[in-house]
């Protein structure tokens, strides 16, 4: 299972709407005879790909996979596999998790009725954390998020003046530009589109996918000669424009014109996060990651839409008070008492990056 697990990975980031799936077939003597992964939507799934290596054909053989078998197709990109690993006389299958849309589960089942032996939950919490992204779009109808910031031992991203090039080193760096290449979007404030004008690409990454780009911008500010824009860039990823209702009509159809979707979600004067989290399900993103800034990440936080913490940490205290002190990864007013505090958990595969430390935190009980 773990090297299903494995191979599901080398996918990451490029199968949405569907999740990672790697599959293994061993042969009653033990040795692994055929291996395979769903490459991206559309393209074969693991289980498929697996068989083909065998011409369709594995009497006898255990079948080991991170998601059970789907017994119906999905949006009909793919025809189900658990006819297929049934016709192949498959003797033996092993699962790590069910499918958790319920439409499309129960395809270990389904093969045990035809005489296939199934054991279930093998390496469970691992499959599952694999595909949270998948998981939390199915169960919650939203995509999971991940907050992303680099800063200093005492929270500072920038010192009093604005200053922040560059708290953290190079190898955490690249690092976090490596994320773009592994999450489906990668979401921003106003803020940061005015301060930086970013690009928001992946280059440098593998086969240099680009994710998909989106901007919460309530009044469409967004300067018509911004780097993300798909006028002024060549890079084929969409451009998302969250805008409130009470944003000026002109402004979307220039921003239109320059190739942005402009999304309206919230009536009020700034977008409903809620609302733009169902839409970007609706697109069939599995992950995104929220690169901030401060305000952003606070209002992702009071509208406890974040799962995932990814701080970069740099060996360094800028020190101060008040106003004084810098500006802090996470912006807002807070909270008043300790019991309402969002409550994260560490995980045990933070790492060093040069000097700095990545630590990586998940929402509580996410499962």
């Amino acid at each position: 299972m773990a090297r299903c697990l494995e191979l599901a990975r080398r996918a990451e980031g490029r199968t949405a709407p569907n999740p990672m799936v790697g599959c293994v077939i061993v042969a009653p003597s033990g040795e692994v005879i055929a291996e395979g992964y769903h490459r991206r939507a559309g393209a074969p799934h693991a289980e498929a790909e697996a068989l083909a290596q065998l011409d369709g054909r594995a009497p006898g053989c255990t079948m080991y996979v991170n998601l059970e078998p789907c017994r119906h197709r999905r949006k009909r990109r793919t025809v189900p596999c658990a006819p297929a690993v049934a016709e192949a006389g498959i003797a033996r299958l092993v699962v790590g998790m069910g499918d958790p849309i319920r439409s499309h589960a129960g395809g270990a089942a389904w093969l045990a009725r035809q005489g296939v032996s199934v054991t279930r939950g093998v390496l469970r919490a691992d499959c599952r954390d694999l595909n949270r992204g998948f998981i939390t779009r199915a169960r919650k109808g939203r995509p999971w998020f991940a907050l992303k910031a680099a800063m200093t031992l005492d929270g500072k991203v920038a010192t009093r003046t604005g200053d922040s090039q560059w708290i953290t080193g190079p190898q955490a760096r690249a690092h976090g530009h490596g994320l773009r290449d592994r999450l489906d979007a990668m979401l921003v404030g106003i803020g940061t589109v005015l301060a930086d004008d970013p690009r928001l690409t992946a280059r440098g990454a593998r086969d240099a996918r680009d994710p998909v780009r989106v901007v919460v911008d309530s009044r469409l500010r967004t300067p018509l000669d911004a780097r993300l824009l798909p006028a002024n860039t060549s890079s084929p990823a969409r451009t998302i424009i969250a805008a409130s209702e009470r944003a000026p009509r002109t402004r979307e159809r220039r921003l239109a014109d320059a190739g942005a979707e402009v999304w309206r979600v919230g009536a009020g004067p700034r977008v409903d996060l809620e609302a733009l989290a169902q839409r970007l399900a609706a697109a069939e993103l599995n992950t995104v990651l929220v690169e901030g800034g401060a305000e952003l990440h606070a209002a992702f936080v009071a509208a406890d839409l974040a799962d995932e913490l990814l701080l970069y940490v740099a060996p360094m205290v800028l020190g101060g008070r008040g106003r004084d002190s810098g500006l802090g990864w996470l912006g807002g007013a807070g909270v008043e008492r300790l019991a309402d505090a969002t409550r994260f958990s560490f995980r045990g595969d933070s790492e060093s990056l040069g000097e700095d430390r990545l630590l990586r935190l998940r929402r509580r009980n996410w499962r």
